[in-house]
């Protein structure tokens, strides 16, 4: 399935699924107009094709304590596979580190940090994030306040 295959039902479908994901095939069938085995089929061939790429809570990480967001750029030392793969591999063992983007430009990867407040962000920053290897340089970005969040894009 390609996007030339999503016509305006396969469309709502998504719609409906992203809104709330626990939405079940009959209350897709009553919005969308076909029978529930028809809906059915579009969803499972919405997944196989990746479309759907899995199911999952949207988690308030305030509620639970992480209400602290910091955007930290990294620049490494060598832009090198080597060096790619084990500031990854670095990273990805830090719970603190919940998006991080390889990004084009001056700076080599854009993380979004998350932690309990300012004391948490330091200790992470100082006692684990500088003993990377290979990193040249960081800076450190904090939001304000989130002016849009969404979901994949549709349209």
């Amino acid at each position: 399935m390609t996007f030339t295959d999503i016509d305006k039902i396969s469309m709502s479908i998504l719609r409906t699924l992203q809104k709330d994901g626990r939405t079940t095939v009959n209350d897709l069938s009553e919005r969308v107009g076909l029978s529930a085995s028809a809906v059915a089929r579009r969803v499972r061939l919405l997944e196989e094709a990746g479309v759907i790429s899995g199911y999952a809570a949207l988690i308030d990480e305030a509620q639970l304590g992480f209400g602290f967001s910091v955007f930290v750029s990294v620049k490494l030392e060598r832009q090198v596979d080597s060096a790619l793969a084990k500031f990854e591999a670095a990273i990805n063992t830090f719970p603190e580190v919940v998006e991080c983007w390889l990004m084009t430009g001056n700076r080599d990867y854009l993380l979004r940090i998350s932690t309990r407040g300012l004391d948490d962000f330091e200790r992470f920053l100082v006692g684990k994030f500088t003993k990377i290897p290979g990193v040249a340089s960081i800076e450190s970005s904090i939001p304000l306040r989130r002016v849009k969040a969404g979901m994949a894009r549709l349209l």
